[in-house]
């Protein structure tokens, strides 16, 4: 049967630390899974739920973005994916007592992980101006009370309206069409702070800012490259697709700072194989400098550039622009200096080119670690050059791979949720819905967090989320965030969002993707879209949480009706009675989704047109996919300094923290660990085991310290360190962002060790 919360935090001062493991999942992957699905979900629930993710007439899972194949195993889903689920479809609940027991004060000194692991949200909260407990409150006078901050602003932008990735396609729809009949553009989301930098390379390069590949490109691949991602923990059902792409003949190699045992050897838990012996699955490991990807693909394309017949030309000369600047640029490579930057020897870049010259059909596949640097825009060009070089973009088993991180971020960005939307979409939802949307852009994660600080917004909404933590410079966004009039949250679980507050605040309850969906004119399902462009439904299965609870969009339908008035010519009413009505609006403003409620009535659904990969047409200002000729950029460190990259634990799904252990790296029963390589350590005279304080050196001098953590010694790349977030964002400063894409520059800072108090 399912076990009660934990009634104290746990002490995490003391981590152990073990040898890190050489391969993921296996035997050690079911019993953590059933272990944790048991102690949320007891067991019959467990199995009446999980086997519902990720099928065709389930629900679609809550975690990673990561896509179903059309053939679907009976257990459609990965270690982290049940743990996500389990943590939604949870026995535990928050209930008005628990608040009347627990003050904000108290809520605020928790850690994550004990917020997280008190269960289900089952009623809307009210915070008033001055108390130090959150109170029942009932939805009408919940509603009243956004309504009366928001029409009390001077103007709709000081109002912000923030979106997380697992906010279905129905709801973000409905979601931006009332922000911009309120009149702003203010729809920061979690992509600002992901892969923004990804759609800004990807837009400008090959006019569409998502990946170009579907599954059956990476079956079909020669050669398959991660760079900067660890799927073992991030996105696990992805290494089943790197296991049938190696058994039909891809190679892969792998470009990151750490060794990351998901990537060196799968042990799937659904083949007799798998129990056993596994797959091998890196071919060639670069362990890279942090930020050295943009010297490394600069030096390779120099190197296609000088092999004879190695561009395809007819490809180039048909359907690319810029050639002749980026040759030029690209010839100025220099080997001293991409050694230098990258760290690695020569003969292992020589081994890669080789792999590339022996391969017809070539995927990059990335992740965070490619999209939190100051430079990571040229950087993902670059890598966009590499493809175009060989034609690698617009035939089967080669493109680009973003993978992106929640369930339907990307799914949100396709329905409007964009503080920079296309004149053409805000001209589609002028035509459809009869009124004039607001054409001045936006704020975006970071330009919010400053708006809040300087006083600029004094209303923040989330739909799902946890800001708080997710975003960089963890004080200035809390003092940010305590500005505001009004800070409401959309919510299934608690965490310290609901700790960091407005003079007044709201916890608006809503049904999770288990839950069913029932409305006025019966059950309803949501879509979402994921990382390779595939829109399908998703059916909660289970009973909801609480009678009190409404749907995402039930809750923006109620709040558009008490805000706009009945008099507003959309119709509220009848999208939330109907999410059918919805999906037909939909239809008629974004392209791709033409006859949406037919189309996804298809099992497994949908996949929307992508012109490079159905057509090799371009969108962009040229017509043509271009070439870019960008100075190369790496991380500088100082004498006596490391470069830190934030990262997750095993036990972690971007913000929540599901357990305390990080068993693919050999941590256990504590977060607040860095690794550092030996020969580093030694430099610094860090001895494992000893404790320091990360303090963060930019250039506004401004010291932010992060206390109390044990040095591992670790086989990270040298002059590299990495620690869990979001302990570490509090070292991230809000201005150091990512040049074009303004995401928070996570994957670089520049810091220093010192003795901790603690040791």
């Amino acid at each position: 049967m399912a076990t009660k919360p934990p009634q104290g935090d746990p002490v995490q001062d003391a981590p152990k630390v073990a040898e890190r493991k050489r391969a993921a999942a296996g035997l050690p992957a079911i019993g953590h899974t059933l272990r944790m699905a048991h102690q949320q979900m007891g067991v019959k629930r467990t199995a009446l739920t999980l086997l519902s993710v990720n099928q065709k007439d389930g629900f679609d899972c809550p975690g990673c973005a990561w896509p179903e194949p059309e053939h679907r195993h009976k257990a459609e889903f990965c270690e982290n994916g049940a743990k996500a689920v389990a943590e939604e479809a949870t026995l535990r609940r928050v209930t008005p007592e628990f608040f009347a027991a627990h003050p904000v004060s108290d809520l605020a000194r928790r850690s994550g992980y004990w917020l997280g692991q008190q269960g289900r949200l089952a009623h809307p909260m009210y915070l008033p101006e001055g108390a130090d407990h959150y109170e029942p409150v009932s939805w009408e006078r919940a509603f009243d009370i956004v309504a009366d901050e928001l029409t009390a602003l001077s103007s709709p932008d000081e109002a912000v309206f923030y979106t997380s990735g697992r906010t279905s396609n129905e709801a973000a729809f409905l979601y931006q069409l009332f922000a911009r009949k309120l009149g702003t553009n203010n729809l920061p989301d979690c992509s600002n702070m992901c892969h923004e930098s990804s759609g800004s390379a990807l837009s400008e390069t090959i006019g569409v800012g998502k990946g170009s590949v579907l599954l059956d490109d990476l079956y079909q691949a020669d050669l398959i490259v991660v760079a900067g991602q660890n799927p073992g923990t991030n996105h696990p059902r992805m290494l089943s697709a790197l296991e049938k792409a190696k058994a039909n003949g891809a190679r892969v190699v792998s470009v990151n700072p750490l060794p990351e045992a998901g990537l060196e050897r799968f042990k799937n838990p659904q083949t007799p194989k798998g129990l056993t012996a596994g797959t091998t699955l890196t071919d060639l490991f670069l362990q890279i400098r942090i930020g050295g990807d943009q010297a490394l693909f600069r030096l390779l394309n120099k190197l296609i550039l000088d092999t004879p017949g190695a561009v395809d030309e007819e490809f180039v000369r048909g359907h690319t622009h810029g050639f002749e600047q980026f040759t030029e640029a690209a010839r100025a490579a220099d080997w001293d200096e991409t050694l230098a930057a990258t760290g690695l020897a020569r003969e292992d870049v020589e081994r890669f080119l080789r792999m590339v010259l022996d391969s017809e059909r070539i995927v990059v596949c990335w992740a965070m670690g490619l999209t939190q640097h100051k430079h990571s825009v040229p950087m993902i060009r670059e890598i966009v050059n590499f493809l175009l070089l060989r034609g690698n973009i617009g035939r089967p088993g080669a493109g680009v791979c973003p993978v992106r991180g929640h369930s339907n971020v990307q799914g949100d960005r396709t329905m409007g949720i964009f503080e920079r939307p296309a004149p053409a979409f805000l001209d589609a939802l002028e035509r459809e819905f009869g009124f004039a949307p607001p054409r001045e852009h936006g704020y975006d994660v970071v330009r919010a967090i400053r708006a809040l600080r300087d006083g600029e917004a004094k209303v923040f909404f989330a739909m799902g989320g946890n800001f708080v933590s997710a975003s960089p410079d963890t004080e200035v966004t809390e003092a940010a965030m305590r500005r505001a009039r009004l800070t409401v949250h959309v919510s299934t679980k608690l965490n310290r969002s609901h700790a960091v507050t407005g003079a007044r605040a709201l916890i608006l309850p809503t049904l999770g993707r288990t839950e069913r969906d029932l409305q006025a004119s019966g059950e309803q399902f949501v879509t979402v879209e994921d990382s390779m462009g595939m829109v399908h439904a998703s059916r909660g299965r289970l009973e909801p949480t609480s009678p009190h609870l409404l749907s995402e969009p039930a809750i923006v339908c109620r709040l558009a009706r008490r805000v706009l008035g009945t008099e507003d010519d959309v119709p509220w009413e009848e999208f939330e009675k109907d999410y059918a009505t919805v999906r037909d609006r939909i239809a008629r403003v974004v392209p791709g989704f033409e006859d949406f409620n037919a189309r996804v009535a298809h099992p497994g659904g949908f996949a929307l047109p992508h012109a490079p990969r159905d057509e090799r047409r371009f969108p962009t200002a040229t017509g043509k996919a271009n070439f870019t000729a960008a100075p190369v950029e790496y991380p500088h460190l100082p004498e006596g300094r490391l470069l830190l990259q934030t990262l997750r634990s095993h036990d972690q799904y971007n913000t929540t923290i599901y357990g305390l252990d990080d068993r693919y790296r050999g941590i256990r029963n504590g977060r607040r660990v860095v690794l550092v390589n030996p020969d580093d350590a030694r430099a610094l005279k860090l001895a494992d085991g000893s404790y320091v304080d990360l303090v963060s050196e930019w250039k506004d001098g401004v010291e932010r310290r992060a206390p109390g953590f044990r040095v591992v010694h670790y086989p990270t790349a040298r002059g590299c360190a990495a620690a869990y977030y979001p302990e570490t964002n509090v070292l991230v400063p809000l201005d150091a962002t990512a040049d074009v894409s303004n995401t928070p520059a996570s994957k670089s800072v520049v810091v220093r060790l010192e003795q901790s108090a603690t040791d």
